[in-house]
């Protein structure tokens, strides 16, 4: 079991002034707990939250008092920019009371469909939700995907092999994971082959216009310029 030490904190204090002390804001709470505002150590709260995720019981100690509560971590807050956590929600659960919780699930094997036929594995969900004790509660479920032998074959969450003492919370028809045929490029059309002598054609016809231009404007100077005259 992975333990935490934690200290009581002061709510008027602020937040950035506990992260400046290499500590990280922190509550826990539960149905029979009132919400309890904590200080826990950065440093150590991240290795536990590498190891633990969020279906291993972690116990919260007391550094005044000794006094240890059974917890799970429930949510996150990361920063938007730097996305390391700064503050953290810790769940008190009922004993001898199964709860539910989202398990990461991790795709082992090799899909046929894939390897043979060229197929995309397409993970339609990454994580299980499941129920359990929470002495039983797994770090993470393993889903073989050697059973994706063609494009018509999936798996569902009923077909995942669970922990003893580990219960679906999710229907088990469930799609988990499919493999999808290779897409078909459209052959691009080649562009028109021209040679160099429609290019020099086209390029004298480009000037013989501009100079038709030209001369109907000099034409249209000169008429001009001559009824101005027979009008003096």
């Amino acid at each position: 079991m992975i333990t935490l030490t934690t200290q009581e904190r002061d709510t008027a204090k602020n937040p950035d002034a506990v992260r400046a002390e290499g500590l990280m804001p922190a509550v826990y709470y539960g149905k029979k707990e009132p919400a309890t505002p904590i200080a826990i150590n950065k440093a150590e709260f991240l290795r536990a939250w590498r190891d633990a995720g969020e279906s291993t019981v972690v116990s919260l100690q007391n550094t005044a008092d000794g006094d240890t509560i059974d917890t799970l971590i429930h949510d996150v807050q990361l920063d938007p920019v730097s996305d390391m956590p700064i503050h953290a929600d810790f769940y008190v659960f009922e004993r001898g009371k199964p709860i539910e919780v989202n398990v990461e699930l991790e795709f082992v094997g090799e899909s046929p469909a894939v390897k043979e036929l060229g197929g995309m594995l397409v993970k339609v969900i990454h994580e299980l939700a499941i129920s359990a004790l929470p002495k039983d509660l797994p770090n993470h479920i393993d889903v073989d995907v050697s059973s994706l032998v063609d494009f018509e074959s999936h798996i569902v969450a009923g077909d995942i092999t669970l922990p003893e003492g580990v219960a679906l919370a999710i229907e088990p028809d469930e799609v988990v994971a499919l493999v999808n045929e290779p897409r078909e490029e459209e052959p691009e059309e080649p562009a028109e082959e021209r040679s160099l002598d429609d290019i020099e054609v086209e390029g004298k016809g480009k000037e013989e216009e501009a100079e038709g231009e030209g001369a109907d404007d000099d034409g249209e100077k000169k008429e001009d310029a001559g009824k101005d005259q027979k009008e003096e």
